[in-house]
């Protein structure tokens, strides 16, 4: 065989080999952050190993039915709804969501304590298999949607055991929904449209929901089983 043959076999057997190296360089790994990431601010809120940072609502620890698994914050057996320990005013959420089929959990933002129950004061981001919980015949309660009160758009949340990514946006009374890049909604809290809309549905009669200027990030044990990963925040001015 000639040199320049043998060359020729080489480089093309770096092109065979490029593209099955490069993703796998190139990925990053979820509840990791990037440089960029930490140089615009976010931080991790589960480090993808320990619950540190959470804690079951109106508890001092964090419930049994929430752990690790597999490098996600998951919801394994009954447990209760759960919350960070740090409170957040103006700030972006992203992460990661994975449902079990016909499951349902939810996002919580701005919640209190001072109501039994974490819905009562926190508008909830609806997490669901849209296709296969009764929820999902409605918009104003499927995936995506400001439970009850503002509709999400069909066709955007991926099926029951896949990863869909959310950000979540709170900045004054402008709040907007993320899910897998694209926002499927966008209110402002406390405008006449919103108040309408919270006087018409089953949380009028709680004076705290959506009035609070900051409060906890929480999570719901909707008695399915859940999983979250990639929790990051970036406090925003």
């Amino acid at each position: 065989m000639t040199a320049a043959r043998s060359a020729a076999l080489a480089a093309t057997a770096v092109l065979v080999l490029l593209p099955a190296v490069v993703p796998a360089l190139s990925a990053q790994s979820p509840n990791t952050l990037s440089p960029a990431e930490r140089a615009a601010g976010w931080r991790l809120l589960f480090d993808g190993k320990t619950t540190a940072g959470w804690r079951g609502f109106k508890m001092d620890s964090m419930p049994a039915g929430w752990q690790v698994v597999d490098g996600a914050l998951t919801r394994v057996a009954a447990a209760g709804d759960i919350v960070t320990r740090e409170q957040f005013r103006d700030f972006e959420l992203s992460l990661e969501w994975n449902v079990a089929p016909g499951g349902n959990s939810g996002i919580f933002y701005r919640a209190s304590e001072d109501d039994e129950a974490i819905y009562w004061t926190a508008p909830e981001m609806q997490v669901l298999d849209d296709a296969r919980h009764p929820d999902g015949k409605s918009r104003l309660t499927a995936a995506g949607s400001t439970f009850a009160l503002y509709p999400a758009p069909a066709g955007v949340v991926k099926p029951a055991g896949e990863w869909n990514r959310v950000r979540l946006v709170a900045r004054g009374h402008h709040v907007e929904h993320w899910l897998n890049g694209v926002k499927v909604v966008a209110y402002e809290l406390l405008s006449p449209d919103w108040e309408a809309k919270v006087k018409a549905s089953k949380f009028a009669p709680h004076p705290r929901y959506g009035r609070n200027a900051a409060g906890y990030i929480g999570l719901q044990d909707h008695g399915d089983r859940v999983a979250y990963r990639d929790i990051k925040v970036r406090v925003v001015p």
